[in-house]
């Protein structure tokens, strides 16, 4: 059995529920930000939600107020979790274009610029990234790309998994756990 096929455990398969819980509500969505909660501690504070928890989970996703509108990294960097927190994940839509298309880009600076260049791009593949991290430092992304229509009439998505695949996000969601300068 190869890595990709061992199944899923941790903060994987944790970025897994995620995904597929934003995936539910389908495309064009906000970015959307979720604590994962220790699910006995959340059903002892909330037991009328016995019935709808996995009791035996770990951990439980939790999607949080709205994220403001504009920078992201700026948003996260607002967020200080309390310590009943053991992570978070976040889901936001993004554009990824094949590497000679970013090689194209590349000398673009204006952030607003390259977002419309990449949008407007004939080889550009929208999909839904998700990183989750442990405070710990466990982290893991998923990312579900938009697939094209196939031979049935139904879209066809294609789901991809690495740790590796947002390392500045990933970053950004770590730092969201580190103790504040004081």
């Amino acid at each position: 059995m190869t890595e990709s096929e061992k199944p899923a455990t941790g903060v994987g398969a944790l970025a897994r529920e995620v995904e597929e819980f934003v995936a539910a509500g389908g495309w064009e969505q906000p970015p959307q930000l979720f604590a994962l909660v220790p699910t006995q501690a959340l059903l002892a504070q909330q037991p009328d939600l016995a019935g709808q928890l996995d009791a035996d989970a770990e951990l439980t996703p939790v999607a949080q107020e709205a994220l403001p509108e504009g920078d992201l990294a700026d948003a996260l960097g607002q967020i200080a979790w309390p310590e009943l927190v053991a992570g978070c994940a976040l889901a936001q839509e993004i554009i990824v274009l094949p590497p000679d298309a970013e090689e194209e880009l590349a000398g673009e600076s204006d952030a607003d610029r390259l977002r419309q260049a990449a949008a407007d791009h004939p080889r550009r593949t929208e999909a839904r990234l998700v990183a989750a991290v442990l405070r710990g430092g466990e982290a893991s992304c998923v990312m579900r790309l938009r697939g094209l229509k196939g031979a049935d009439g139904e879209p066809v998505d294609e789901i991809i998994e690495n740790a590796e695949l947002a390392p500045n996000l990933v970053a950004a969601l770590q730092a969201t756990f580190a103790p504040e300068a004081g």
